[in-house]
């Protein structure tokens, strides 16, 4: 790279950095994707009802040199509830083994347009790195604009990075042992202010300190329809509001513009000067929020990682208490 290139690289970086826009276009990808120390993740999931095979889709076509993260893989094992966020020590082993360096910048994109892509994005500001951002509208974005895409079988690099990928799901099982996880190329800084544990939301319940979010569809938060996830009753945290993740987005699955999202809050009555705690059903919408939230310069929104699947699994409260 040109020494003006990269300063022109540097430049952006540093204005992202700070206006604290979460995103990034697919054009300015496309421009700066064979740039150093840039490395892009596709981070799809989905919801255990789509029956969609996320790596297998990854297989089939991905952004070229994306590596594949997973998701439930790069989790807590020992955890009775999906995909919590590992140890410091697992997640730095997890993502080393991926072939991250605390000096690469990232962008994470997912199958959905914006969905999964937001977890991983608040993941890594939880263990101290900043340089990461979302790929506006995704892998769909991506396609729609006629970007090239490359199968693991045309690419000995993506080859490379299914291996990888099952490393960083050894590295969390060797963690979590207490085995050597080899070199470690990702150094943590825990960031606690970013993820809330189950006594914190109860105690939020009685203090009312923080304005409580929940990403899930209005129908599940009144109790009305059922959680996808069979024997999980449906209801609300008490105390909490409902804006479902959908209304972040456009119909092209891209972060609404800062006018909107205020918009958005500001209908359910909630104040962007007073703080705010996002959940949904297992922390992965909830991040959603917090992108949005992002935007609009709250940059230090948590996420209770349980959600509503640890509160309705582990305490024992009727259906009027858990819609109040």
């Amino acid at each position: 790279m040109s020494s003006s290139a990269a300063v022109s690289e540097a430049s952006f970086v540093s204005q992202l950095l700070l206006t604290n826009e979460p995103v990034v276009s697919v054009d300015w990808l496309h421009a700066n994707l064979r740039e150093p120390d840039l490395k892009v993740l596709d981070a799809s999931w989905y919801m255990p009802h789509e029956q969609r095979n996320p790596l297998q889709e990854y297989q089939v076509a991905h952004i070229p040199g994306a590596l594949f993260f997973d998701i439930d893989g790069i989790s807590d094992p020992s955890a009775n509830l999906p995909h919590m966020l590992p140890s410091e020590e697992a997640f730095a082993a997890a993502v080393s083994a991926l072939g991250i360096e605390s000096k690469d910048k990232l962008i994470v994109y997912d199958g959905m347009g914006l969905f999964s892509a937001a977890r991983v994005w608040w993941m890594f500001r939880v263990f101290g790195h900043d340089k990461i951002w979302v790929l506006d509208g995704g892998m769909p974005r991506w396609r729609a604009s006629g970007f090239e895409v490359e199968s693991s079988a045309s690419s000995e690099v993506a080859s490379d990075a299914l291996l990888q990928a099952s490393a960083a799901i050894e590295a969390i099982e060797k963690a979590y042992r207490g085995q050597p996880v080899g070199q470690v190329t990702f150094q943590t800084k825990f960031q606690p202010h970013f993820v809330w544990a189950l006594e914190q939301v109860k105690k939020n319940i009685e203090e009312k300190a923080f304005q409580h979010i929940d990403a899930r569809s209005r129908a599940r938060f009144d109790g009305v329809a059922p959680e996808p996830r069979k024997g999980l009753r449906s209801g609300h945290i008490p105390g909490s509001k409902c804006i479902p993740f959908p209304e972040m987005l456009d119909g092209s699955q891209e972060l609404l513009p800062v006018d909107e999202l205020k918009k958005r809050f500001e209908q359910e009555g909630i104040s962007l000067d007073k703080p705010i705690l996002t959940s949904c059903g297992t922390g992965v919408t909830a991040c959603i929020l917090v992108l949005g939230l992002h935007r609009l310069g709250k940059t230090n929104v948590p996420v209770f990682d349980g959600s509503w699947t640890e509160w309705a699994t582990k305490l024992d409260i009727s259906n009027d208490a858990c819609n109040a």
